[in-house]
């Protein structure tokens, strides 16, 4: 049996579909599901990586005066508003006294009296020269015992008499300066050259005794209280250079350093304290219990293989990078030390310098993907 030919409209057909196979095929290679992922490569570097730590804190004062009285009472006046620059021992406000400038002035007349005690002194002295003569007159026989002994009774009863009066006139003294005290007691005092930070109490109001009426602080102790996280906390001490960020001065960054770490963590949050101190007092000083970025910079660690984080990648439970040998891939898992703020991390096991990692790719890769390199991914690499 013979072949039937080809009519003129099978033809035509078969004209058309081949090419359109074959322009469909391209296209599935080049720009479908099987064309190459487009991907950007960096060449693995080795450097001196220099790590920083990055923590969140506020402003915090380490001398902090919280005055206000030490007995009952009613403020009666208050000179100082909050934001006030005070000078150590300036009075910043004053209880009300009520009967206690009346004792004081009774205290000081009881001193006065008190201290009055020259007729007993001369009381003494004369039964002390009367004593000495009558033992004279008694070696020589010329009186009697019991004269010499009431003489001696006379000198005990007027020595007694002297040491009631000393007695008395200390304790005058005393309860004259607790007086005192008390009454200083009711001036409320600045400690330090500071700066008044609160005013919780208006004149008038009734106190109890240790109720706060002013805050004051010392602006030379402000200091960050900063938390870092415990798992890239590795090698933070004192005495490391820090610099920190005010939320209210972002583009401002000032200087400080670690002054001590704190000994207890907290365990919920996984985090470290530490204390960091500014160079300098910050002028104006911030508002205390303002949110601060602290940056400290670690010392530099050893030269080696480096890698940016974004080329980092998971499989599974494998961390690595994708390496590129041509158009070919190779997931290779590594070993990952420290990392700096700049987005590079330190790579301890599986590289060497010089590699060709991948670093940003279209899409995500597997190990069969096809890959072509380009300069840029638009809306991916920068």
């Amino acid at each position: 049996m013979s072949k039937l030919p080809l009519s003129r409209r099978a033809l035509s057909i078969l004209a058309v579909l081949v090419p359109l196979a074959f322009v469909l095929g391209y296209v599935a290679l080049r720009s479908g599901p099987l064309a190459p992922v487009a991907v950007t490569v960096v060449q693995v570097e080795s450097k001196a990586l220099r790590p920083s730590l990055f923590g969140v804190g506020t402003v915090e004062a380490r001398q902090l005066y919280r005055l206000g009285p030490v007995a009952p009472g009613r403020l009666l006046r208050l000179s100082v508003q909050v934001g006030d620059t005070v000078k150590a021992g300036q009075v910043l406000g004053e209880m009300d006294p009520v009967d206690s400038d009346d004792r004081l002035r009774s205290q000081q007349a009881q001193v006065q009296r008190a201290a009055a005690v020259a007729d007993t002194t001369a009381r003494h002295a004369f039964a002390q020269q009367q004593a000495r003569r009558y033992e004279q007159l008694f070696a020589e026989k010329a009186t009697s015992e019991e004269l010499l002994a009431a003489r001696r009774q006379d000198l005990q009863l007027a020595s007694a008499a002297l040491a009631a009066a000393r007695e008395d006139q200390a304790r005058a003294q005393s309860d004259l300066q607790a007086l005192r005290t008390q009454r200083a007691s009711l001036r409320l005092v600045s400690p330090v050259d500071g700066l008044v930070t609160a005013r919780d109490a208006e004149p008038g109001t009734t106190l109890v005794a240790g109720q706060m009426v002013v805050e004051v602080v010392d602006p030379t102790s402000l200091w960050v209280n900063t938390r870092f996280d415990q798992v890239s906390a590795a090698g933070l001490a004192a005495q490391q250079p820090a610099q920190v960020a005010l939320r209210s001065r972002r583009a401002q960054t000032l200087a400080g350093q670690v002054l001590r770490l704190e000994p207890r963590a907290d365990a919920v949050t996984e985090e470290l304290l530490a204390k960091v101190v500014f160079s300098t007092v910050p002028q104006p000083l911030p508002p205390i219990g303002e949110r601060a970025e602290v940056t400290v910079d670690l010392p530099e660690l050893a030269q080696g293989p480096v890698v940016p984080n974004a080329a980092v990648q998971r499989q599974g439970t494998q961390i690595g990078v994708w390496v590129a040998q041509g158009d070919r891939l190779d997931f290779v898992p590594v070993v990952l030390g420290r990392s700096d703020l700049e987005g590079r991390v330190q790579v301890l096991k599986g590289l060497a310098p010089g590699d060709s990692i991948v670093l940003y790719s279209e899409k995500a890769l597997t190990a069969r993907s096809r890959i072509h390199v380009v300069e840029r991914i638009p809306g991916v690499s920068s």
